[in-house]
């Protein structure tokens, strides 16, 4: 029903924020990850999960789509609730989430607080093939997939005077750590670890 909230942070916590737009404060629900992301900033945008019960409207806010699509993939399994799904979001990033089910690691997930060896194994038999769906998706939309990240990142640190094997061994060591990181972020670190 609601795509996304654009406004002003009113209040912020590592499970919630309050977004106030048009003389509206909206009760967003977040992941860790999105608090992260939110950081400092005065103005954002959240993109919506809303979950309608009997008792209650729920709204669940993510910084990119990527996390909200992980999370809608976690919901749609058995024995995974919102609140599940959000403690594996605030646990892992998106890309550790998604490369955990396309690896079989159910050992990752069983480390999420709340996720036991079933569910976990849950988990990756019934989203393996959707997850792989969507990274192909995700990919032909637009989004950088981490291929071209880095190899964007590899190009801008040859400009810059590095050498390719040098600058490709740190980059890859870095996304292995961090898929989540943005370009300017990737580029930054690897100048540190030059």
């Amino acid at each position: 029903m609601y795509e996304y909230v654009k406004g002003m942070v009113a209040e912020l916590t590592p499970t919630y924020v309050v977004v106030e737009t048009g003389g509206v404060g909206y009760f967003v629900n977040i992941s860790l990850q999105t608090y992260s992301s939110i950081g400092k900033l005065k103005e954002i945008q959240l993109w919506l999960h809303h979950i309608v019960r009997e008792d209650a409207e729920i709204l669940f806010g993510f910084y990119g789509k990527e996390e909200r699509e992980i999370f809608r993939l976690l919901i749609g399994v058995s024995g995974v609730g919102p609140n599940t799904a959000r403690m594996i979001l605030s646990s892992l990033a998106s890309g550790e989430v998604r490369t955990a089910i396309m690896q079989d690691d159910v050992h990752r997930l069983q480390n999420v607080k709340g996720i036991g060896l079933k569910t976990a194994q849950r988990l990756v038999v019934e989203l393996k093939d959707r997850v792989i769906k969507t990274t192909d998706a995700v990919t032909a939309t637009g989004e950088p997939s981490l291929t071209g990240l880095r190899d964007e990142a590899l190009s801008a640190l040859i400009m810059l005077g590095f050498g390719k094997q040098a600058a490709e061994k740190v980059l890859m060591g870095l996304l292995r750590e961090q898929p989540q990181m943005i370009l300017e972020n990737l580029i930054k670190e690897a100048l540190k670890r030059l």
